[in-house]
């Protein structure tokens, strides 16, 4: 994907989690699962369908119901937050999901602060071999629809 295409699909995602139903123990996140060819294949946001549910969690539950989840290694997924690498509300956190979902590349806007649990999740998903971009000009961008959360 170009610098451009880059910046776009991470926009969607960031406007995505302005979409999340309010929580005080959660981060409000939107993300976007784009295939090698450029079209989209999924998105989700925080809480979308479940109230414990993470943005990247709802995005490849809908690829696996499509039966979109083939070979998804020329993919990436676009996420306003950094995809969690650790997670207390779930066994397997979102990095450990895309690394497992055989995703090929990451790219997020904001890095996850320390703010519920110690994020990490880049460095889980670069030991999986995934490549990870981060746009961190876009980070006040994702920040946003958490302010309530940060003071």
């Amino acid at each position: 994907m170009s610098r451009r295409q880059d910046r776009h699909w991470l926009e969607v995602a960031c406007d995505l989690a302005r979409r999340c139903p309010p929580s005080q123990t959660a981060f409000s996140v939107g993300a976007v699962i784009v295939g090698a060819d450029g079209t989209e294949l999924a998105r989700g946001f925080s809480r979308e369908t479940d109230p414990k549910a993470h943005a990247e969690e709802e995005a490849l539950a809908k690829l696996r119901a499509a039966g979109a989840a083939a070979d998804l290694g020329g993919a990436t997924i676009y996420s306003s937050l950094e995809p969690c690498g650790r997670r207390l509300s779930r066994p397997r956190p979102c990095a450990r999901l895309i690394a497992e979902a055989g995703i090929g590349r990451v790219v997020y806007a904001w890095r996850e602060p320390v703010l519920f649990v110690e994020g990490g999740g880049e460095q889980v998903l670069r030991a999986a071999g995934i490549e990870v971009v981060r746009i961190a000009d876009l980070a006040a961008r994702a920040r946003e629809p958490n302010a309530h959360l940060l003071g």
